[in-house]
């Protein structure tokens, strides 16, 4: 019964002004994707009214993505990796120290799962936590 991938969904609160720029949080998404040992296929990241930025990382192993409200201080990740030697952990922990988040919601979905039948399902766990920002040790 070995997953087909890993899906975390973050919920990243008291983020910095890092994200309402686009240029700079891209180069934070390709290089999570680099530290989670992704291969990095395709990138396309923009800038939405009045200062939100939206992007998508395509990877082999599957995707990074992200939306920002930085009126809110508040950014949506999402990290979904398959096979065995990507990290996709690593990335989540990156993006948020750039991020300077203060608080998170993150949920991992193990997707894909069977039971020798090929008819698959997922599990998930959730937590979160209050960062300190001091290279957020919580999430160590």
């Amino acid at each position: 019964m070995s997953p087909k991938g890993v899906h975390f969904i973050v919920e990243a609160s008291g983020c910095d002004d890092t994200i309402t720029n686009v240029v700079r949080l891209q180069d934070i998404l390709v290089e999570a994707a680099r530290r989670a040992h992704a291969q990095v296929w395709s990138v396309s990241f923009n800038r939405f009214p009045p200062n939100g930025v939206s992007g998508v990382v395509v990877i082999s192993e599957s995707h990074l993505s992200v939306h920002t409200w930085p009126e809110v201080n508040y950014m949506a990740l999402d990290i979904y990796t398959c096979g065995a030697k990507t990290e996709p952990m690593i990335a989540v922990k990156y993006v948020l120290e750039q991020v300077h988040a203060t608080h998170t919601h993150i949920t991992e979905i193990t997707r894909g799962l069977d039971d020798n039948d090929e008819v698959y399902y997922h599990s998930f766990i959730t937590w979160e936590e209050n960062l300190n920002n001091s290279n957020n040790k919580a999430l160590n």
